[in-house]
């Protein structure tokens, strides 16, 4: 990895060019620096909803996922390296099949909506999914690892179901649910039968 940061107002990106882990410089506007910027912003949003009331097993996933994004950002930041490991994506596909196991069959679609740290979650998906679009646009023009693509594909299933897996958690015990679409061609199907 590149230097460690020691001073954070260098002003050498005053011209519209920030430095890259190789020590070269690209446009801020780069597509490598979108889905640098992209994949931060989506774990800074996980350290939000690391804020709120959640099952211990669902934070301690939470914060490993951070870690990963943080190698994810290196990786994309040094043009050529490998940070994140295939394992990652493992660990990801385990925890979507152990959390979406215990879940009931959505019999409908639902609304990024719900408790506050369900909500948070969705924001979280999109997130992901939008660093997933930068990843892909990005491999169109250089050549990257598979991994961060899958990586943030699963992640963004995931946070799926735990934004419905933080629908049903609530402190005082009961169970919550999601919050489902009221389709009025449904409705009206519904009626008819």
């Amino acid at each position: 990895m590149g230097h460690r940061l020691t001073q954070i107002a260098t002003r050498t990106g005053d011209d519209g060019t920030t430095g890259l882990g190789d020590n070269t410089r690209t446009s801020k506007n780069s597509l490598r620096v979108h889905a640098m910027g992209d994949v931060d912003e989506l774990n800074s949003s996980l350290g939000v909803l690391l804020c709120e009331d959640m099952p211990v097993a669902v934070r301690t996933l939470l914060v490993e996922i951070q870690h990963q994004l943080f190698n994810l950002g290196g990786e994309l930041s040094i043009p050529g390296f490998e940070l994140l490991k295939p394992e990652a994506v493992l660990a990801l596909d385990q925890a979507l099949a152990e959390y979406n196991e215990a879940l009931p069959r959505l019999q409908e679609f639902i609304l990024p909506a719900g408790t506050r740290a369900a909500s948070l979650a969705h924001v979280c998906r999109t997130v992901a999914r939008r660093s997933e679009r930068d990843v892909v646009a990005l491999e169109a023009q250089e050549a990257l690892k598979d991994t961060p693509r899958h990586y943030l594909n699963r992640l963004s299933d995931l946070l799926f179901v735990l934004a419905r897996v933080l629908n049903r958690h609530r402190s005082d015990g009961t169970v919550g649910d999601d919050v489902y679409w009221k389709s009025e061609r449904m409705a009206q199907s519904a009626s008819e039968a």
